[in-house]
């Protein structure tokens, strides 16, 4: 039986924004090399969207397939693809989704952080998939490499630049002399910051990041509350300058370590602004680039870099979590 003869996965989208717009359209314009890849057909079922009435551009999604009810979609998917973000009513729907037998897809990092022990514990009672690779560094396999590639080694540490946001304004600081308040509306008018832009420029959004990294990493139970933070938005230009004059700049860095045994893992996890050498290679990410460095006992130090936002990267992540777990249940309908 060849891909387009086996029975499709039907695919619930949650959102149509940036992301899933992007989801919604490489699903369009790559079905049938997705399909190869599965080993069926993904068929789109249903985009749930907030606002009926706002105009989208969804390319080949028929009207109908817009609902503002997300309920019917979930009860009826084999996966749930969530990227509304938010924490209600998106944990509300992850849940229903797990308990209806899908599995889920989701890039909601705040909600992982804070609820993804409970939400991955349902999963494996319902004995389903709960995949987040785009929750981290969007399309950078760095969950994958720590659950995966690494999971025979020991970690020792995993530090990153994991907002792009804030690398940009630093960048800018840094590398072009522009002054630091200059640098943060600059961002904010390229699109790089929210209207509101205290998840970025206070660490919020990266601390949820290197908490799911340490989680991943060392299998202990992290949270947002233990994670030392400091954000970007306390630094003046002298701070700049006296990076500078030592041949130093700043970025802000997540970086999560461990002591103890393997047995009895002691895990530490921060975010901070830091001076590096202007020569380091977290000196050198620029821009919006992302930069995670894993320092590992066998493996010793590997470099991940890569755009860690954007539709199209957060969509190429998503799109592969989405591919994995419909290979897996093509796999089990035949074996059944």
């Amino acid at each position: 039986m060849t891909a387009v003869d086996t029975p499709p996965v039907r695919v619930a989208l949650l959102g149509a924004g940036t992301v899933g717009a992007a989801v919604a359209r490489r699903l369009g314009d790559r079905a049938d090399l997705l399909a190869r890849r599965v080993g069926a057909p993904l068929e789109l079922v249903g985009v749930a969207v907030r606002d009926l009435t706002r105009p989208r551009d969804l390319p080949g999604v028929a009207a109908d397939l817009l609902t503002d009810d997300p309920d019917p979609l979930v009860a009826g998917a084999d996966i749930v693809v969530e990227v509304m973000g938010g924490i209600q009513p998106a944990r509300g729907l992850i849940e229903r989704a797990l308990a209806a037998g899908a599995d889920v897809v989701t890039a909601n990092k705040q909600l992982l952080a804070q609820h993804g022990t409970e939400l991955e514990a349902l999963a494996d009672r319902e004995g389903r998939g709960l995949a987040y690779e785009a929750a981290v560094v969007a399309a950078v396999p760095v969950m994958r490499t720590v659950r995966e590639a690494l999971a025979g080694d020991e970690i020792r540490s995993i530090h990153g630049i994991v907002n792009g946001s804030t690398n940009y304004i630093l960048d800018m600081v840094a590398r072009l002399g522009v002054p630091f308040q200059e640098a943060v509306r600059q961002a904010g008018d390229l699109g790089y910051l929210e209207a509101d832009p205290t998840e970025d420029l206070e660490g919020l959004d990266a601390a949820a990041k290197i908490v799911l990294l340490a989680r991943a990493a060392w299998g202990v139970e992290v949270g947002l509350a233990d994670v030392q933070r400091q954000g970007i938005s306390g630094l003046r230009d002298t701070d700049f300058e006296d990076a500078r004059g030592t041949g130093q700049v700043i970025r802000l860095i997540a970086s999560a370590w461990c002591s103890g045994s393997a047995s009895e893992p002691r895990v530490e996890v921060a975010v901070r602004p830091t001076p590096v050498a202007a020569d380091h290679p977290f000196g050198m990410t620029r821009e919006g680039t992302n930069m995670v460095i894993i320092e590992a006992e066998s493996a010793g130090t590997l470099r991940l870099t890569g755009a860690g936002a954007g539709g199209d990267e957060t969509a190429s992540a998503v799109l592969g979590d989405l591919v994995n777990l419909a290979r897996a249940r093509v796999v089990a309908r035949r074996r059944a």
